[in-house]
């Protein structure tokens, strides 16, 4: 009988679409069929927050997405609302029922002996094209920096003397990212190469044939491009190497506050979603090398 109302409610009052209507009507009689078979004597107005709670127990047992299980409760919350519009209950019981959380999907990384593989064994071919694409990986990865950070970089960013980059990132803030002398040795290589090829170049670090700085789409297809040679990640963009950077640097035992300064993050939690990903690294380790794993 409320199910009924309540979905003539939405369609007539609230103007939902059938589909959306439909939805509601399978959530609401999905949840009475539940609390039903626990107690035939239970009717929607008699419902109390533990029955909710061992509702979504249930659900989340049975493999149902925190995403499913949540608009499902959405759908309680509105049906409960309207019941207490209509004067049917006093109480809501969905007041105290708390969802469940969504699982955030851990960041996509590439292993250090992809990353070795990809940087000292494979080509890039000939001439300044060449030498520029597998500079941006190694930059990716000797630094971190984000896509905007490594095309805003000028050759004034790069001090060679003191050994570190200035990178500017989100609202203008800006930070310094040390490097060693691999990645010294590159560098220098790499300006060389660039600049005999393009004596008429910008301000800019790294820059198209034409010398003009290079664009986002660019950059994101040459790290695709060369990435996919070497995994088959999913996701194979420029941000993939800033968390392979993050990844390595706390598989090496660097600081978590340290790499925090180093990504600018403004958060330290922001950083902490890198330890899982080394924790996961660390299991499957386990896994595989314990004799009682």
């Amino acid at each position: 009988m409320w199910i009924d109302s309540f979905l003539e409610y939405l369609r007539l009052e609230r103007n939902y679409s059938e589909k959306t209507v439909v939805s509601y009507g399978i959530d609401l009689r999905e949840f009475e069929g539940y609390f039903k078979k626990a107690d035939a004597e239970i009717d929607f107005t008699t419902v109390d927050a533990d029955v909710v709670r061992n509702w979504v127990m249930h659900l989340m047992d049975e493999g149902r997405a925190a995403t499913s299980v949540n608009r499902k409760l959405s759908t309680l919350r509105s049906f409960y609302r309207f019941l207490l519009k209509k004067k049917v209950m006093t109480v809501n019981p969905m007041t105290k029922v708390v969802g469940p959380k969504k699982k955030k999907p851990l960041p996509s990384f590439v292993r250090e002996k992809d990353m070795d593989r990809l940087l000292d064994d494979l080509t890039f071919g000939e001439g300044y094209e060449g030498c520029r694409d597998r500079m941006i990986l190694e930059m990716f990865y000797a630094t971190g920096m984000r896509l905007s950070e490594l095309i805003g970089l000028d050759d004034v960013d790069v001090d060679f003397s003191a050994k570190l980059i200035k990178v500017t990132g989100k609202r203008n803030k800006q930070r310094l990212i040390p490097f060693a002398n691999e990645l010294e040795h590159d560098l220098r290589v790499y300006i060389k190469v660039r600049d005999e090829a393009l004596p008429n170049g910008s301000d800019a670090f790294f820059v198209r044939k034409d010398g003009k700085r290079m664009y986002p789409m660019q950059v994101y297809r040459l790290v695709k491009r060369n990435l996919s040679k070497v995994v088959a990640l999913k996701k194979r963009s420029p941000h993939v190497l800033r968390h392979t950077f993050a990844t390595a640097m706390l598989n090496d035992c660097a600081e978590l506050r340290a790499v925090k300064e180093l990504l600018g993050h403004e958060s330290l939690t922001t950083t902490e979603v890198y330890t899982h990903t080394t924790f996961e690294e660390l299991k499957k380790v386990y896994e595989l090398a314990h004799p009682r794993a």
